[in-house]
């Protein structure tokens, strides 16, 4: 199938709105993302009508498209042949085991709105990606310390992965068009290991981040399954307790998570 007559397919395809859906129609952004999975084995989530999953085919060792989507799913495969292409239909976050093996990288033009949930995925098995995300989402990503856009997600995104800007890419590019301009970034995982309670513990840490650490833990006292006198205790002991969330580098943001569980834990042993 030629580009025009995808387009034409495209068009004819009523996107889900539910399902985030909106399909890339730029071969040469297609190929830009596609640079990264040279010889490698690709995993590619919201395979949607192929113009990515055509270009990673080209380049890559093995790509592992997958689709939500059942009529895009016989889309993909009345219309892509490739002897490297294993399509698969059915929800992404319940993949595991064999059919994830030997996955070197995943290249997606996601659903913003499963962004964070991918990020986190990625961050669990340290695995790099380029993805297509939302221009604004990127920037809260890489936030620096001190500024207004700095937040549990700049934390979390900065101790998981070292990040670069690869281009911008205009909303005209997809069909339909969005109502934002996104960005295509490169995540190379730090390694750093953050489990689901130090997540929390960051998250709740950030939701109060313009007051000082002390009284951001005295007022996570009911999330923190604690009372205010014993969380004012623990808080009075943490580090840093006279500093404010958002001027903690994510490294300390961790350190505070990661004391603030220690010590919830020794104060209900007692």
């Amino acid at each position: 199938m030629d580009l025009e007559e995808y387009r034409l397919a495209v068009k004819g395809m009523k996107a889900s709105k539910r399902l985030g859906q909106s399909f890339l129609m730029d071969e040469a952004v297609a190929k830009a993302e596609a640079e990264y999975a040279r010889n490698r084995t690709v995993i590619e989530m919201g395979a949607g009508m192929g113009v990515l999953t055509n270009e990673l085919c080209k380049v890559a060792k093995k790509v592992i498209a997958v689709e939500y989507d059942q009529r895009l799913f016989e889309f993909l495969g009345e219309n892509l042949e490739s002897k490297n292409l294993e399509l698969l239909n059915c929800d992404f976050f319940e993949l595991k085991g064999k059919k994830l093996e030997g996955a070197d990288i995943m290249i997606s033009n996601i659903p913003y709105n499963l962004s964070s949930k991918v990020l986190a995925w990625l961050g669990e098995r340290s695995m790099p990606a380029v993805l297509c995300l939302q221009k604004e989402f990127v920037e809260h990503m890489l936030a620096a310390t001190g500024t207004k856009s700095y937040s549990r997600l700049s934390v979390s995104s900065r101790l998981s992965f070292q990040m670069h800007r690869l281009m911008s890419v205009s909303p005209d590019k997809f069909y339909p068009q969005p109502r934002v301009t996104s960005e295509i970034v490169y995540l190379r995982p730090t390694g750093k290991k953050i489990n689901r309670s130090e997540s929390e513990m960051i998250n709740l840490l950030m939701m109060h981040k313009k007051k000082k650490l002390r009284n951001a833990v005295i007022d996570s006292a009911r999330a923190l399954g604690l009372d205010k006198g014993r969380a004012s205790e623990i808080a009075e002991a943490m580090e840093n307790s006279a500093m404010r969330p958002f001027q903690m580098e994510p490294e300390m943001i961790l350190s505070a998570a990661r004391q603030l569980k220690k010590l919830i834990k020794n104060k209900k042993s007692e």
